[in-house]
């Protein structure tokens, strides 16, 4: 059997410079690579690899183009709020046993953040 050693989120846009505020400057990933055409942020930190398939984001949401698991999603919140980004959904505790809020990235894509509580 294949193993899978990463999947990449890739987003279609014009505007490659747009994606340091948020994903960069508010989330702490590292500018990984810049070709001009395409950047790629990253981390150094292990995570583990999902892919989602849903009918619906749960709690009556719509459904997040990706999720973001961070270690404190109450930080994550005030340092979005800070930059200027409008919070869609949230902070909510959920059922399932996760605190999260939805924010649309530059590029208008719903990213949920989240922690496990």
């Amino acid at each position: 059997m294949v193993k899978v050693r990463r999947i990449v989120a890739n987003i279609d846009t014009q505007d490659i410079a747009a994606a340091k505020p948020f994903y960069q400057d508010v989330l702490g990933l590292d500018l990984k690579m810049d070709m001009g055409w395409i950047s790629t942020y990253g981390s150094q930190e292990t995570m583990s690899v999902q892919v989602s398939f849903m009918a619906e984001g749960g709690s009556g949401t719509p459904v997040p183009d990706i999720s973001i698991e961070v270690d404190d999603v109450d930080a994550a919140l005030e340092s979005m709020r800070t930059a200027g980004f409008a919070i869609e959904y949230g902070p909510a505790d959920e059922p399932w046993g996760v605190r999260r809020f939805f924010v649309r990235d530059p590029f208008g894509r719903l990213v949920n953040i989240l922690s496990h509580l």
